[in-house]
């Protein structure tokens, strides 16, 4: 015999109680519960507005939710299926992640902080929220009253449910069950939409208060950064060895790029005996004079080092080709070696630049723009290491704030770089510097410095939510106990089939249980892949 009980939404579906006998009761029942492992906050004061406004809009919600159950019907055999072919048929591994980083709301391989537990914390609630408005608002177009809200705590894991008069909602057609059960799934699913639309719509609706994609701002540089003593929060990066970087992704890509092209020079026979290379590209016209103060390059454990601070460079015949084919052999480097000298890299960088494919003439079958009182260096690269310029501004100090303010010409930009920034040199792995900087393209166009920070909380706090809205309509659509899985799974047996009750309980018992077998299954699968 089936025992009447209100039905309870969200992370589980327990027995509540029965039908409400008399008024004494249901102020019993709608006391708080406190345990050492749960806690609930029963609200019955929006039951009435809910009330209302469903029996006021009643058609257009039925409507609305009959699409709703549509989808809910269609994610319940997708997720099914999905789960079938990753755990018995075959396994894909990109499949995988993406459906593991859906599930857990976050990507399984990175570790959570506890900012990023805190995003969880508050998009869990926002999310479960939403699914049980969505369950409420189809309740109350149908006629149906609310009993009372709750929001509830157990063990560390928020929540909320919805507790109603189960007998009135199982005299009512199946079509209208259905309507309730999948109500939440699809609420989830549109909240993760609306989501989406505001990350893609985020440049447009700060675009009062902020410059998009211009230069990518710093916003924290790790203690152990080897740019912790160039850039400080605040600062934009202008350009990357003389590329124009303009976001996030660029820096990112041209970073990677830098990485990719040392890889390959790596292997070069440039590269002997731990001498270094010549970058055939990259060079400086060097006044002659300075070369006079200049170090020689010492050698030690057959690595070229240079004292204290310097960098080693070699003298460049106007980038002559034919001058660089002799560096492949021993002696071509002794050669060289003796060529080698070591400046300081932060008084190089500022004079004009020589090499291939800058705009050079050709003099004498080589490319030279230094004068004859010059002489056109080029940095010498360890394996590994990769020499990279990086050129900063500094938009918000009061300098540059000043100068904003008081030149409204077109050149406003470069007159803030010329004298508001610097260039500096990074030698080593460029992967790691780039990892090692927060940055973000959003600029405040008044230069509050905490408004540096809410593109980004905001954008991380939208990406959360959308993970763990997503997460709450699948972990809803999979056919298993507790869930609303099983609830649109059986009456959609009872409605589109003929069994009788004995064989539909006996199909909805096998078909829950094969259902929390394979996603326990799945579960985990994706926890010891991913975490152990």
């Amino acid at each position: 015999m089936r025992v009447n009980r209100a039905r309870r939404f969200g992370a589980a579906r327990l027995p509540l109680r029965a039908s409400l006998p008399s008024p004494s009761h249901r102020v019993a029942a709608a006391s708080n519960a406190v345990s050492c492992w749960y806690c609930d906050l029963k609200i019955s004061a929006f039951n009435e507005p809910l009330f209302r406004f469903g029996r006021n809009h009643a058609a257009i919600l039925k409507l609305w939710f009959s699409i709703g159950t549509g989808f809910g019907l269609t994610a319940l055999v997708g997720v099914t299926l999905i789960l079938i072919w990753q755990l018995f048929l075959r396994s894909n591994a990109q499949l995988s992640n993406l459906f593991s980083s859906l599930l857990f709301g976050f990507s399984p391989s990175l570790r959570i902080s506890l900012s990023d537990a805190g995003y969880l914390f508050v998009s869990t609630l926002f999310s479960v929220s939403v699914h049980e408005f969505g369950h409420a608002v189809a309740l109350a177009s149908e006629g149906i009253q609310l009993e009372y809200i709750a929001v509830f705590l157990a063990v560390l894991f928020p929540g909320a449910l919805v507790a109603f008069d189960h007998d009135l909602l199982q005299a009512l057609p199946r079509l209208t069950a259905l309507r309730v059960y999948c109500a939440g799934i699809w609420h989830n699913a549109v909240f993760c939409a609306v989501c989406g639309l505001l990350l893609f719509l985020k440049p447009v609706i700060l675009f009062p208060f902020y410059i998009h994609a211009e230069s990518p701002l710093v916003l924290d540089v790790a203690p152990a950064s080897p740019l912790s003593e160039f850039l400080s929060p605040g600062d934009a990066i202008v350009s990357l060895d003389g590329v124009r970087i303009h976001d996030v992704q660029e820096w990112v890509e041209m970073t990677s790029l830098l990485d990719k092209k040392i890889r390959q020079n790596s292997s070069d026979l440039h590269y002997f005996k731990g001498f270094g290379t010549v970058d055939n590209r990259k060079g400086y016209c060097v006044p002659n004079a300075l070369l006079e103060d200049s170090k020689k390059v010492q050698l030690a454990d057959s690595q070229s080092i240079c004292p204290n601070d310097l960098v080693a460079f070699v003298r460049i015949h106007c980038f002559d080709p034919g001058k660089l084919e002799d560096v492949g052999d021993e002696d071509g480097h002794r050669g060289r070696r003796e060529n080698e000298l070591c400046l300081n890299a932060k008084d190089i960088v500022k004079l004009e630049k020589c090499g291939e494919g800058l705009g050079t003439v050709m003099i004498n079958g080589s490319r030279c723009i230094c004068s004859q009182d010059e002489s056109c260096l080029s940095p010498v690269q360890l394996p590994g290491l990769m020499w990279v310029e990086i050129t900063y501004s500094r938009p918000y100090s009061t300098e540059c704030l000043h100068l904003r303010s008081s030149l409204l010409d077109s050149n406003t930009s470069d007159a803030v770089e010329q004298n508001c920034g610097g260039t500096f040199v990074f030698v080593g792995d460029v992967i790691s510097m780039a990892h090692s900087v927060q940055l973000t393209v959003y600029q405040p166009r008044w230069g509050i410095f905490l408004g540096e920070y809410l593109p980004n909380k905001l954008e991380k706090s939208l990406i959360c939510t959308f993970h763990v809205s997503l997460t709450l309509a699948l972990l809803n659509s999979l056919p298993v106990y507790f869930l609303d899985g099983e609830s649109i799974l059986e009456v959609t047996l009872s409605h589109f089939t003929s069994l009788s009750p004995r064989k539909m309980r006996k199909v909805l018992q096998i078909c829950l249980v094969g259902g929390t077998f394979i996603s326990v299954l799945a579960f985990l699968r994706i926890f010891f892949i991913n975490f152990l």
